[in-house]
């Protein structure tokens, strides 16, 4: 007899929320269970490594869509991974253009509070003049 989860369960074991659980359910990422006589959800205990996979998959950056995507080729392409494998140098792709966005947005936040004069009031503060026009004219004033 293959063990089955309630939806509490089930949230307990994958360590998410109840709500959690139902949002993939409805977005397609987990399948819809069986129901009890009495209407509860019944969950087969597989449910709770895909949970797992989907945690592991955001932690790394991936989109639940990419992830919806990664789950049906693992269904339908058992033997193959070159898809995976794109999917992931993709993945790598945009983390190391994000990688560069935050570099520069690091640069302009360390040159911002080189010339912060402290002792200025808070109207004349760089960073809130930053703030209300546009980072081009803060990268010029920083000499970026």
């Amino acid at each position: 007899m293959t063990k089955e989860l309630t939806t509490g369960a089930l949230a307990k074991q994958a360590n998410v929320n109840i709500e959690t659980i139902r949002y993939y359910e409805r977005r397609g990422l987990i399948p819809e269970p069986a129901r009890s006589e009495s209407g509860y959800r019944k969950y087969p205990l597989e449910t709770v490594q895909r949970i797992v996979f989907i945690k592991h998959a955001k932690e790394l950056g991936f989109t639940l869509n990419e992830i919806d995507e990664l789950l049906s080729i693992q269904i339908k392409d058992i033997k193959k991974c070159d898809k995976v494998k794109r999917e992931v140098q993709a993945k790598i792709k945009e983390v190391q253009e994000k990688i560069i966005n935050l570099s520069k947005i690091k640069s302009v936040l360390e040159k911002l509070i080189e010339i912060c004069d402290s002792g200025s009031i808070t109207k004349d503060c760089p960073i809130i003049e930053c703030l209300y026009s546009k980072v081009e004219n803060v990268k010029n004033r920083t000499h970026l």
